[in-house]
């Protein structure tokens, strides 16, 4: 499969197998030559890239212990650790309110219930995202509008937003891409003056700050994934904050089938599903956020270094972080390089030839906004009958994004465990890149 259009999932568990093939490797192998690999040289660097999740014995202790307690279930009674990580999660965030949900997924599903979207409704959303962020919009049968994105952050683009509004619409989606912050203070100033919700999906980003304050708290609500690649992980999970407590009363009855904080409440006082996280995760993640800012500052150091070393090679780059950005979450590290400084070499060629390096790179997402899959869903019986053929034409008509088109030929990523590594695997990277750029032209010929 090209690794261009690998979807995140479907590279961690790529990432996950190469590692534990390299962890088999004697030793760290260094090329004494020049000539890049995908020609025949050596690779630059064969080394076992650091394996995730990173789990030791008080995982293991902590998962005995709700074993041991019969107390499975959340709402079992007694103690649960999916309180405690609700508070202690909270906290970390500096947000009011935090409700646990199964999966990044349910907590989007669950923050568009607490909101009422529905039906007729339209929401905002970036085509540079994962499938998730749509499949949540669509499975409330809301039509989702894309919003171009800004090429040099791979963020949404704040000044596409407003053309994009109508009397239907009800929220927007910042997705803060890879850990890195959209523009927040844009995002929320349009939201203002037209008067919707604003949702950020920060299942990518976990420590990222926007002037100071955690992504994820500034909008309406935040949500979060703890799925088995994130950077603080139990498998599968997820959470969605808000600093306004009817959004959380809502959402705490939505992700457990409409009854309520309590089961034995008695009363169904919405709808809902059955979104609830269990203890085991909650146990796991308690644990994995002691853990959470220590590696998190390995991810940055490491960024911030590759990303001197890359402007020292030329002619790759990381994305541009706006002046906002307090910290970079670091889920992702998203860069990219100009074909014309690598003699016109396209973007397979391109990553094939880091592969060959022993760099675990990625071609990231395809453009959601032209999956087959999105036009056959509006085109289908429910969607026309909601939104009738005069408004989904005109989606399609308006359904050219040429900033994330652009973007997405020359943008490549490098997966937080890669981050994780030594500093000298950082300098492994850059003179990878730079032998590939000084025999670019015959590599681009092969």
């Amino acid at each position: 499969m090209d690794s261009s259009k690998l979807s995140r999932r479907e590279f961690g568990k790529q990432t996950a197998l190469a590692a534990a093939a390299a962890a088999l490797a004697p030793t760290v192998l260094v090329a004494s030559d020049n000539k890049p690999a995908i020609l025949g040289g050596t690779p630059m660097a064969k080394t076992a890239w650091p394996g995730w999740p990173v789990v030791n014995e008080a995982e293991q202790s902590a998962v005995r212990d709700v074993v041991g307690s019969g107390r499975w279930y959340r709402y079992a009674g007694g103690a649960s650790s999916v309180d405690s990580f609700e508070s202690e999660w909270a906290k970390a965030l500096g947000v009011a309110h935090c409700q646990a949900t199964s999966s990044g997924t349910t907590s989007l599903i669950t923050a568009f219930g607490a909101l009422d979207i529905g039906p007729g409704d339209e929401v905002l959303v970036p085509p540079y995202t994962f499938i998730a962020t749509v499949n949540s919009v669509m499975l409330h049968h809301a039509l989702p509008v894309f919003v171009d994105t800004d090429p040099t952050t791979a963020q949404i683009d704040p000044s596409k937003i407003a053309e994009r509004v109508n009397g239907d619409t009800r929220c927007v989606v910042p997705v803060h891409l890879g850990g890195a912050s959209c523009d927040m203070d844009a995002v929320i100033q349009i939201a203002r003056d037209k008067k919707l919700a604003v949702v950020e999906d920060s299942c990518q980003t976990h420590t990222g700050e926007w002037k100071g304050k955690r992504l994820g708290g500034l909008g309406d609500a935040g949500c979060y994934s703890f799925q088995n690649s994130k950077n603080i992980t139990s498998g599968e999970g997820g959470a969605m904050v808000t600093p306004r407590e009817e959004i959380y009363l809502r959402a705490a009855a939505f992700q457990n089938q409409g009854s309520g904080k309590q089961p034995s409440d008695g009363q169904f006082t919405a709808n809902g599903g059955n979104f609830r996280l269990t203890n085991f995760q909650g146990a796991i993640l308690r644990e994995q956020l002691k853990r959470l800012d220590e590696q998190s500052r390995i991810r940055e150091a490491n960024a911030d270094y590759l990303s001197k070393l890359l402007l020292e090679v030329g002619g790759v780059s990381a994305k541009k972080k706006l002046a906002g950005t307090t910290r970079h979450g670091y889920h992702l590290y998203v860069w990219e390089y100009d074909p014309a400084q690598f003699a016109g070499m396209d973007k397979s060629t391109f990553l094939k030839a880091l592969m060959a390096e022993g760099i675990p790179a990625s071609g990231g997402y395809g453009p959601l906004n032209k999956q087959p899959w999105v036009e056959k869903m509006l085109s289908s019986r429910g969607f026309k009958r909601i939104y009738g053929d005069a408004r989904l034409k005109r989606w399609k008509d308006e359904n050219e994004l040429p900033g994330n088109d652009k973007m997405i030929e020359t943008c490549v990523w490098l997966t937080q465990n890669v981050l994780l590594a030594e500093r000298r695997e950082m300098d492994r990277i850059a003179d990878s890149i730079r032998r590939i750029k000084s025999h670019a032209s015959a590599i681009a010929k092969a």
